[in-house]
């Protein structure tokens, strides 16, 4: 008999959601600091999508393997927990020689180990909340994520400026390496909540223990790595359409999220500060100014998460992702239009609440569309149509931001915006299995 989950309070459901903040607060560290890294060392702004390369790269691979190696993982720490731990001691590693490094490869070389362990720790978590919740608190746990998401990049987007703003540390203050102190600061802070918040969510909340039948189950299945590719394609040849559907959303909206992570720094070096030598004061105001820029829509995130998981509970989960993505694009074709710093946050309002959709509602959507046995290996293929499109705009948007923009960074993340509102018009119109017109596996084979 399957497992009857017993409902959770909100307050378990927010401890084991904890770890989340710290996965999340690396990557916050990553989103607003890799660019200026990268710059510091010496980087052109055409090599900036190369030189991120290791985002999409290790999610390609890492996700759908550990997805399907949780799965079948038989330990006393049970399956998901050892991947939290594992990965955020070596993330937390990464992080603290991160501003240290002296060479752009040196740079780009942590960043393959940083992406990696992120991808190790975070992907089983959104197996995690679909193991120990009943589908009636999917919604809530899977927002809860987007709640820590928020918090955790919000934090790591604000710590340089609150280091300058309580005269801590001097804004343009540097290592003979170009990178500034605050960059050092954020980060070591960083490697800290990091492996904390994880560990806190490992000794708070347990996993629910296999069934001896379960036990067998796996015990009596091919081992090796053969094995666990064959999984992964015969999930892939068995994907559900909904999740299809899903994947087509995620081409276009996160293709844009990567142009904004890469260039939003550029951006406001240029509309705010009119300058673009990364050597120059006005290039590290954009640096910072750009962790308040990216710290606002995440306040917006962790505000928004829990109304947006009562709304898709209320009007459907596709229909209130598909209107949080609209209001995203609107809000990134605005920003470069805006020369005051004080406006900055209303375009920044949009783009959280697409930002908090974007991280929890996909997961709702595809609730109760995947196998349970098989919810490791599903989750880890859902992720690789997050860093699918960004593997292709990292090898194609060099070409179209020197042909089609111009090279011009303020284009660039307009154009980000126009692809966001594709995907909303998208995302409308997925089909769930109890709407007219859905076909399913048997629609697709017949």
């Amino acid at each position: 008999m399957p497992l009857q989950k017993k409902r959770l309070n909100f307050w378990s459901i927010i401890n084991m959601n904890v770890g989340f903040f710290g996965i999340q607060y690396s990557f916050g560290l990553q989103q607003t600091n890799m660019t200026p890294i990268y710059s510091y060392l010496g980087a052109n702004p055409d090599q900036i999508p190369f030189l991120n390369l290791a985002g999409p790269m290790t999610g390609l691979i890492v996700q759908p393997i550990i997805g399907a190696m949780s799965d079948k993982t038989l330990s006393r720490f049970g399956r998901r927990r050892p991947y939290f731990m594992v990965g955020a001691i070596f993330c937390s590693i990464c992080l603290l020689a991160m501003p240290f490094s002296s060479s752009l490869w040196m740079a780009a070389g942590l960043l393959w180990i940083l992406d990696a362990a992120n991808n190790i720790t975070m992907e089983p978590y959104r197996a995690f909340v679909s193991d120990k919740l009943p589908p009636t608190q999917h919604a809530t746990g899977f927002l809860s994520q987007s709640f820590f998401t928020g918090l955790g990049i919000t934090l790591a987007n604000l710590t340089p400026g609150l280091l300058v703003y309580f005269g801590l540390i001097s804004q343009n203050a540097r290592r003979s390496n170009n990178i500034t102190y605050t960059t050092y600061a954020a980060f070591i802070i960083g490697a800290i909540v990091s492996i904390g918040a994880v560990l806190y969510s490992v000794l708070t909340t347990k996993e629910y223990p296999l069934s001896q039948a379960e036990i067998e189950e796996i015990q009596q299945q091919p081992k090796g790595v053969g094995y666990i590719f064959k999984d992964i394609v015969e999930a892939i040849k068995e994907m559900p359409l909904t999740m299809r559907q899903l994947g087509l959303v995620y081409l276009f909206n996160w293709y844009a999220m990567f142009i904004y992570w890469q260039f939003i720094t550029l951006c406001l070096a240029k509309t705010i500060f009119n300058v673009t030598n990364p050597s120059t004061p006005g290039f590290s105001a954009a640096q910072l100014l750009t962790g308040t820029v990216n710290g606002t829509y995440n306040i917006v995130t962790f505000c928004v998460a829990f109304l947006i998981a009562w709304a898709a509970k209320k009007a459907g989960a596709k229909q209130i992702h598909a209107i949080s993505l609209l209001l995203s694009g609107i809000g990134l074709v605005m920003l470069p239009f805006i020369t005051n710093t004080a406006f900055l946050f209303l375009p920044m309002i949009g783009f959280g609440i697409g930002w908090a959709s974007m991280m929890g509602t996909p997961y709702v959507i595809l609730a109760g569309s995947i196998p349970p046995k098989r919810t490791g290996v599903y989750m880890g293929i859902l992720n690789m149509f997050i860093v699918l499109p960004m593997l292709l705009e990292t090898v194609s948007f060099s070409a179209v931001y020197h042909h089609l923009l111009g090279s011009d960074p303020v284009s660039a993340i307009r154009f980000a915006g126009v692809l966001i509102i594709v995907a909303a018009v998208l995302a409308m119109l997925i089909k769930k299995p109890s709407e007219p017109g859905f076909l399913g596996l048997d629609g697709l084979k017949g």
